[in-house]
Parts: C-alpha cells; structure tokens; sequence
C-alpha cells in the first residue's frame, strides 16, 4: 500500500528531528539508495544560479562521517519545516514536495539567531507503506551564513 500523506508530512519533519540531534545515521535511513542532496539559490550580484552543495547518499554519508573532525560553528542548529504541498504522481509512486524551513543557531548562551531560510523541494518514493527522500533541494532564499555548516540545512 502507498504511503499515506500523513507519513510523507511524518517523513519531512524526522528529516529535520535527525539533523537537529546530528543523528546522521538516522537521517540516511530515510534516504532511498538513489537519494541525491543539493544547496541551491540564486545570486542576482552574480545574475546566475549557485549549486553550494551537490551529494549524491554515498557523498553525502562520507560528508556527514567527517563532521566530527571539523570545526563546527557554537550551539546547535534547529530546523523549523512546513510542509506546503504534497503533489503525488500515483504512476511513478513518487511525490513532489515543498516546505518552507527555517534554520536557528542557538547559541552556548541560549541566544537563537537566524541561520537560514528557504524552501525543500523533495522527491518523495512512495512505493512502499514507509515513504523514502529520493532527492531534496534545499533551496536558499538567505545567501549569507557566515562560517556556513558541514550538516546539511
């Protein structure tokens, strides 16, 4: 039986729940083999489109396997998602969705400020009764994040 909207909702906001507790092997447990990760956004100084990250889920596992060995930014990161629109395509047993996030550093002090805004776009599979990401696209509307992250927004 198809997965159901609630668990394609469920699937999107467990997505941010693993980042946020850097449970990254919880995160590629929701990724389907072909899973495919990207950080996209538009520069009008540039007048172009940027691709700042571009993984497939083996690029992705290895990039999430070496954050313990990077300077990370203070705090912690906390993803706020909602889901907009769940488009299923019942043939393909996919669906295309889109969710406005917001991403906070919280600092050591407890003090949140803005890290990043924008929108997923996701490719959900649908063939199964538990939904998997075949692809998201983290698409920025925010273009400055200072010292940036090796966890994914």
């Amino acid at each position: 039986m198809p997965a159901s909207n609630d668990a394609v909702r469920e699937l999107i906001y467990r997505s941010c729940r693993c980042l946020d507790l850097q449970d990254f092997d919880g995160y590629i447990a929701l990724c389907a083999p072909a899973f495919r990760y990207r950080i996209t956004l538009y520069s009008p100084e540039l007048r172009k489109e940027m691709i700042w990250l571009n993984h497939d889920r083996d690029g992705l596992t290895a990039l999430l396997a070496m954050v313990p060995r990077h300077l990370v930014r203070l705090g912690t990161l906390q993803r706020n998602a909602t889901v907009y629109t769940i488009d299923r395509n019942e043939a393909d047993s996919r669906a295309d969705v889109m969710s406005a996030f917001s991403v906070f550093n919280i600092d050591n002090e407890g003090r949140p400020s803005v890290f990043a805004v924008g929108h997923y776009h996701d490719t959900v599979d649908l063939s199964d009764d538990q939904p998997f990401l075949l692809s998201r696209n983290a698409r920025l509307a925010s273009r400055d994040l200072g010292i940036g992250s090796h966890i994914p927004i």
